[in-house]
């Protein structure tokens, strides 16, 4: 083998062994890249966590981290995330001023990106807070605006949870009619999107239907079983949805006697969703 022929086997060698270790460096490489951004996802996580658990101050702090690493580094799904997190944060404390602001910032997220979805999360979270607030007509315009865009863009999860907030402004209308069709699409919607049928956060949306009715039984029995279930399965409402469940069992005290709620109460340590969603929502 001449000394031409030994460079060129050298060479082939070289370049055949950087080809085979290039896969691993870009692999690592884009773990390197997306660690911080799964660490991000999981602050959010937190936020919302610990929002639901009262502790705003806490879930604020972790969201402004991430909306500050969101901004840096152009990520616009943590910026959205980040700004959506603290929406719920001012709903609590009814800060309408601080919910605009926020909501324009989604706005031109949503301009800048492209992503549609900003725009649904900002009408979500309005039509919460204006529900809060009381001012039903606007929580309706909202609604409607959110389940328009979580239609077109196939977001069904948001679309499908709607239908059961938007429950609590045709309760509040008196239009009860709908009310009743709202959170039975809410069930069918869930079955038909593979999501837990039996779910037990509808029921604050029945209970309340049912205490607008003025059934006040029926709405001590369902209050009660929705406090039951939280309770076993760790689940906190949020802020806009305790609201009712609350006044509903403020008013039942005042509707029922002390034996009444006690012997209701009594009867529903093995009743299920589905017993109460058969009973009352015709």
């Amino acid at each position: 083998m001449n000394h031409l022929t030994k460079l060129v086997l050298i060479l082939v060698s070289t370049l055949a062994l950087s080809c085979n270790s290039q896969p691993e460096v870009n692999s690592e490489q884009k773990s390197q890249e997306t660690a911080p951004e799964l660490s991000q996802k999981e602050k959010l996580k937190e936020a919302y966590q610990l929002f639901k658990e009262g502790k705003d101050e806490e879930s604020i702090n972790l969201a402004q981290e991430v909306l500050a690493i969101g901004r840096e580094t152009e990520n616009d799904t943590l910026t959205g995330k980040a700004l959506t997190s603290m929406c719920r944060n001012a709903q609590r404390k009814l800060d309408t001023t601080r919910l605009t602001e926020l909501s324009e910032e989604l706005v031109k997220l949503s301009s800048k990106s492209g992503d549609k979805s900003w725009l649904m999360y900002r009408a979500h979270m309005n039509a919460e807070m204006w529900r809060l607030v009381g001012n039903m007509n606007k929580a309706e315009s909202f609604y409607d605006e959110s389940m328009s865009i979580s239609k077109e863009l196939g977001s069904m999860g948001m679309y499908t949870i709607d239908h059961f907030n938007k429950s609590f402004v045709s309760t509040a209308k008196g239009d009860y009619k709908e009310a009743n069709s709202l959170i039975k699409r809410y069930y069918e919607l869930r079955e038909e999107n593979g999501m837990k049928p039996d779910d037990a956060y509808g029921l604050i949306a029945l209970s309340y239907l049912l205490e607008q009715k003025k059934n006040y039984k029926g709405a001590h029995e369902v209050a009660v079983v929705t406090r039951r279930l939280f309770k076993e399965q760790n689940l906190f409402p949020e802020p806009p949805d305790e609201k009712p469940l609350i006044a509903v069992e403020n008013k039942v005290r005042v509707e029922l006697k002390e034996s009444a709620l006690a012997d209701i109460a009594s009867n529903t340590d093995s009743t299920t969703v589905s017993d109460l969603l058969k009973k009352y929502l015709k």
